[in-house]
């Protein structure tokens, strides 16, 4: 009886358990935002994050047009990836969400502190100044809320990877 092949079309077994996916969501502080066009043309734009209470807080100016895209069709992903981080390497996630629109001045307060304090770590003067220069009239925080996640964990599928060279499992296609 032949073995079965060890093949790289089925990756849905190599997923992020539970503590890889909070390191790397607190490692990285970048995200690429996902929504449609008016016309259905999927867009995104890479974005600085924080994550509080399960959702994704994002900061932008009304003046930008994915403001307009996500009041009108709220379902949205955001991925994010290990590249650059101490994570280890090799992961990544990607959510589905739904977003809401925020002007709120108390959400703005307690966001922009929030975001500075990740992107100007250890810097006050630095952060006091980021949220200066973004407490604007036109600015808006997106909280996207998950309800589907999406994980991959390069580094399971190198062990296994490995286990199949080690066990004598040909390589390629099933």
């Amino acid at each position: 009886m032949s073995q079965q092949a060890f093949n790289y079309d089925n990756v849905s077994g190599y997923t992020l358990d539970d503590d890889a996916e909070r390191e790397l969501i607190e490692a990285q502080n970048e995200c690429t935002f996902m929504w449609s066009t008016k016309d259905g043309w999927p867009v995104g734009v890479i974005m600085s994050y924080v994550f509080h209470d399960g959702c994704f807080w994002l900061s932008v100016s009304s003046l930008r047009v994915r403001v307009q895209a996500v009041e009108r069709e709220p379902r949205v992903s955001v991925s994010i990836t290990s590249k650059g981080t101490t994570a280890p390497g090799g992961r990544s996630l990607t959510y589905k969400g739904t977003c809401e629109v925020l002007s709120d001045k108390a959400t703005i307060d307690w966001f922009l502190p929030a975001l500075a304090k990740r992107l100007r770590w250890g810097d006050e003067e630095a952060q006091k100044l980021f949220v200066k220069l973004n407490d604007t009239p036109n600015r808006r925080v997106l909280k996207v809320t998950p309800v589907k996640r999406i994980g991959y964990d390069g580094q399971k599928m190198r062990a296994a990877t490995q286990d199949a060279v080690k066990a004598g499992r040909p390589i390629g296609a099933s």
